[in-house]
């Protein structure tokens, strides 16, 4: 169940002095992008300074503030002050790497939930933190970074295209949180060609850095695993929730999303299982090879055994050898040493050793 915080909890000057500081925090600028609108109008604008959010807190319209950075706690603070936010929120907003969760605040609703994208150049999979405030007439997101996975709901507001522009705050959420679990099938899409290729690659040539591509993959998956897990049940908690900000409309489509988190879990756990058997495939093939090399010295070994007494019976020296004078021995060990060879490598081949 969402946990419920009381708000009558009173805001102290001092509470950035409890914010965790973000030690790997860029210096860079905070971006605050604006989209104000209705059916039939729309404002939209790049803010540069915050004071300039206030006169949109109280309209009718449905307001989308998105920051981009979460390092200037100051610009977080101002911000949380205009649209009255619990100093609990202002902390998780800046402070990474927490587990997905919703909590309800009454006129309110946070969400915290992952982000991921498939870094090409490291072959990796990374993730960064997506904070989200519903209130009664707006939505503020919080990314750690500039991204590109929210643009399409941009593009649909500026175009007038589906329900968006006729829907409330809510549905405004609910675009942005499937956006994000959309992107997940994107990143489930990439891996599952890397794993196609590792298939050919087992059977074909396997080799070493074929194995630690494997585990790369599996610390992807165990990683995409403890991101999309919790969000399931954050899906399930705003389905239940029983908030007034929430319309029932809007939770037909939040049921949607979370059918599409079960997918991308059951994905997840399938790609989990092939690799766990991609692993046995390797150290299978390994075996094998190894066994054929095995059988290819064994048979050498077995020929030349006969061959080895041969010449060791007539290596010994004594002075009173039968053939040792005579001018055939010589031609006439070697070609009963062939005969010898030939014989067993026939006989090998019948049997399928060889």
């Amino acid at each position: 169940m969402p946990r419920v915080v009381s708000k009558n909890s009173e805001k102290t000057d001092n509470h950035l002095v409890n914010v965790l500081q973000i030690k790997d925090a860029k210096a860079g600028r905070v971006r605050i992008t604006l989209i104000d609108y209705d059916e039939s109008n729309l404002v939209e604008k790049e803010i540069t300074h915050i004071q300039e959010c206030k006169v949109f807190r109280e309209k009718q319209t449905v307001t989308w503030i998105n920051v981009d950075g979460i390092h200037k706690l100051d610009i977080i603070d101002d911000l949380g002050r205009i649209f009255d936010l619990h100093p609990l929120i202002l902390e998780s907003i800046t402070t990474k790497n927490q587990r997905p969760k919703i909590e309800d605040f009454g006129n309110y609703i946070f969400v915290i939930l992952k982000m991921l994208h498939y870094d090409e150049k490291h072959a990796r999979v990374n993730g960064e933190q997506v904070s989200i405030v519903l209130g009664h007439n707006f939505v503020l997101s919080f990314q750690e970074s500039k991204g590109e996975v929210f643009n399409p709901i941009r593009g649909w507001i500026r175009n007038n295209k589906g329900k968006i522009r006729k829907m409330g705050a809510d549905y405004l959420m609910y675009s942005l949180i499937d956006a994000v679990v959309d992107n997940y099938f994107v990143i489930l899409e990439r891996l599952g060609e890397k794993i196609e290729c590792l298939e050919e690659a087992l059977v074909n040539n396997p080799k070493p850095e074929t194995l630690g591509i494997i585990h790369r993959i599996k610390k992807d998956m165990i990683f995409m695993r403890k991101s999309v897990w919790p969000l399931r049940e954050v899906i399930a908690a705003l389905e239940r929730i029983g908030s007034p900000l929430i319309r029932k409309s809007t939770q037909l489509y939040l049921k949607d999303v979370y059918d599409h988190t079960i997918q991308v879990i059951d994905t997840i756990e399938e790609s989990r299982d092939m690799l766990s058997g991609m692993t046995d495939i390797y150290l299978s093939s390994l075996s094998n090879r190894l066994n054929e090399v095995m059988k290819v010295l064994t048979v050498i070994a077995t020929i030349f055994i006969p061959l080895t007494f041969i010449t060791g019976v007539y290596g010994m020296n004594f002075r009173y050898m039968p053939e040792l004078e005579s001018r055939l021995g010589y031609p006439g060990a070697w070609l009963v040493m062939l005969l010898i060879a030939i014989i067993m490598l026939i006989y090998f081949r019948r049997r399928k050793w060889v």
